[in-house]
């Protein structure tokens, strides 16, 4: 039996996709499909994988391929479209003498479709962590920066209104993480099969999923606790304003009281 060389390739091509709505562009039922997800064998090993968090993912596709597939997707596609999408990809060896993953490529012994779906799982999650990874990156430097201008100046360079928007942003990119992100989950995939819960364990290994995943949290979780002082600054900083309009207000009535005696 002779292998052969293809590829999978994972792509963040928008904010979201309406699974329901991709269901009516393909004419055949998806292998699995629920309301996350959905795993299409469009022709003999050419494999379509699609998640709601806006990532999708080919195997055995050129990119010719790819390129038509994208555009006819792109009545489902919901939110911001990403114009130069996050993508990873890693080569795949069908019909090898043995399953195994090397630094490169990985190697399957069949074209066991749960194997393939496995590893266009774990490249689009990886993809997702790539994509949700820059964000975090982002949002710590710019916390960062106004930390900076706070231990220069003593005071924060941002106000009240945009300080909300920015813990709104950061809480919103949380919940994303927390959503679109399922790498912990023994799929369901793999669940019953040793042989698959072994090729996703390695898999998630190959990817380094479970690290980067801690990376993410620990750069939001940094990001919080300086959101929690710039609220507390924010705070009695809109306090120490309040308690000055008072005592302004106490001032302005005792003057008019002295003024109201004596004339």
């Amino acid at each position: 039996m002779n292998s052969n060389k293809t590829n999978a390739v994972a792509l963040k091509v928008s904010e979201s996709i309406n699974i329901n709505a991709l269901k009516t562009v393909f004419n055949k039922p998806p292998i699995f499909s629920d309301n996350d997800e959905l795993f299409y064998n469009l022709e003999d090993e050419k494999y379509f994988y699609v998640f709601k968090y806006g990532i999708i993912c080919f195997f055995n596709f050129s990119s010719i391929e790819i390129d038509a597939l994208k555009r006819k997707i792109t009545s489902a596609l919901k939110g911001t479209i990403i114009k130069n999408p996050v993508s990873e990809s890693i080569n795949v060896i069908l019909n090898s003498s043995e399953t195994s993953i090397d630094f490169d490529s990985i190697k399957l012994s069949n074209k066991n479709s749960e194997k393939i779906r496995l590893i266009m799982l774990n490249l689009s999650q990886s993809v997702a962590l790539n994509f949700y990874y820059n964000i975090a990156e982002q949002i710590l430097e710019d916390t960062r920066r106004h930390t900076s201008v706070l231990e220069e100046k003593g005071k924060l360079n941002i106000n009240g209104k945009k300080l909300k928007r920015y813990i709104g942003k950061v809480l919103n990119v949380k919940n994303k993480i927390s959503e679109n992100l399922y790498i912990f989950e023994s799929h369901d995939v793999a669940s019953d099969d040793k042989n698959l819960n072994w090729l996703n364990i390695e898999l998630k290994k190959k990817f380094d999923l479970i690290d980067r995943h801690h990376m993410i949290h620990y750069q939001i979780d940094i990001v919080k606790e300086n959101l929690d002082l710039f609220k507390e600054i924010m705070f009695h900083r809109e306090s120490s304003k309040l308690e000055w309009i008072i005592i302004i207000l106490i001032v302005i009535e005792v003057i008019d009281l002295f003024v109201l005696k004596f004339n």
